[in-house]
């Protein structure tokens, strides 16, 4: 079998799986900015959103930061997969960009 993964054939956000007479590329985590294999312990780099922590690129909890992401009255924060949104406190919801009481 001759090793296709040698001659680094699949894109930036993929990684080469070498099968017997053939390879694969398969899609790196989403965690990832390119990666060596699967799951988010391979990754080169960690995509914007996450942090290396304990060798495996974790999601950034921006909720959770010092500073407050989401600034405007009667909003709440919410954590996503590698980012946050703001939205609307309980009882209140967005009317031109702001929130306002139901």
């Amino acid at each position: 079998d001759l090793d296709e993964c040698a001659t680094s054939p699949c894109k930036d956000h993929q990684y080469c799986l070498n099968t017997d007479g053939s390879f694969s590329c398969k899609a790196c985590d989403a965690s990832c900015v390119g990666c060596t294999g699967e799951g988010s312990d391979k990754c080169k780099t960690c995509a914007s959103g996450y942090m290396k922590e304990d060798e495996k690129c974790t999601d950034i909890d921006e909720c959770n930061l010092p500073e407050k992401v989401c600034v405007q009255e009667n909003q709440d924060c919410v954590n996503t997969s590698g980012g946050y949104k703001c939205v609307c406190s309980e009882g209140f919801e967005d009317k031109d960009g702001t929130c306002v009481q139901i």
